[in-house]
């Protein structure tokens, strides 16, 4: 049973952000387990070089561009995601993105549409369009990418981390609202993982210092440390497990700060 528990085969896994770093890792890893993996990104090219790295695998992977905070860009990849495989057994909302680095006091109006059109706008339009389709199969698995700055700021992040909290509520309101058409909504919040993305902070010589010295294991995680607890919100193992999230920090603060 426990083999049957991390057994992808025939399922078809939907991943955004996944041309690179926590998304890709992610990727990887339902590919190893069987599963027909679509890769989205806004970057056709970026998308491409990923599903070719992964050729040979147990399962397969397909590329489609989208950008997740355009209606009609989530639209078209639902239905070509359906057109192909006629079904979404799991969605990851991984993609984020933050153009600014500072007080948030200072962000300006543009920066805060961007974010939050990504980050939390974009997860729940297209968790709404593809929990339709998991409802007509009878269920699925939802796993948002939160982050520990939605639990408490972090430096340098105030808007990012208020989208953050809102996708961590999000998350529990879509599990309350989805759970009776089987479908499991939960989320997993990553520390400070070493990505392109986070190169702002873990480059920072204090802000890493201070994250190394207050983990409990000492040090920062990489993308292939989040995988494991999405692979097991995400399947079978989980099957009672709803609206709930898991931190991904290496105990950060364990230590003091």
């Amino acid at each position: 049973m426990i083999k049957e528990w991390f057994d992808f085969s025939g399922k078809v896994v939907l991943i955004t952000g996944a041309s690179r770093g926590i998304g890709e890792s992610v990727a990887g890893a339902f590919c190893d387990l069987g599963a027909s993996v679509v890769l989205t990104s806004r970057k056709q090219d970026a998308l491409d070089k990923v599903a070719c790295n992964l050729q040979g695998k147990s399962g397969k992977a397909c590329a489609i561009a989208c950008h997740v905070g355009k209606e009609e860009d989530r639209k078209k990849l639902v239905d070509q995601v359906i057109q192909q495989f006629g079904k979404i057994d799991v969605l990851v909302n991984n993609a984020a993105t933050n153009p600014v680095f500072g007080p948030a006091i200072n962000t300006d109006e543009g920066a805060w549409d961007k974010i939050f059109e990504v980050n939390l706008k974009g997860p729940f339009f297209l968790s709404k369009l593809v929990a339709a389709k998991m409802a007509e199969k009878g269920g699925g698995a939802i796993v948002n990418v939160a982050s520990v700055a939605g639990l408490k700021p972090m430096m340098g992040l105030g808007v990012y981390s208020i989208s953050k909290a809102g996708l961590l509520m999000l998350t529990r309101v879509l599990a309350a609202e989805l759970g009776e058409k089987g479908i499991r909504v939960n989320a997993v919040a990553p520390g400070v993982i070493k990505t392109k993305f986070s190169e702002a902070i873990w480059k920072n010589d204090f802000i890493r210092k201070v994250v190394e010295q207050s983990s409990a294991l000492g040090r920062l995680g990489e993308p292939d440390d989040v995988v494991g607890a999405v692979v097991f919100l995400a399947g079978p193992a989980a099957k009672y497990i709803t609206g709930q999230m898991i931190v991904v920090d290496g105990g950060t603060g364990l230590k003091g700060a």
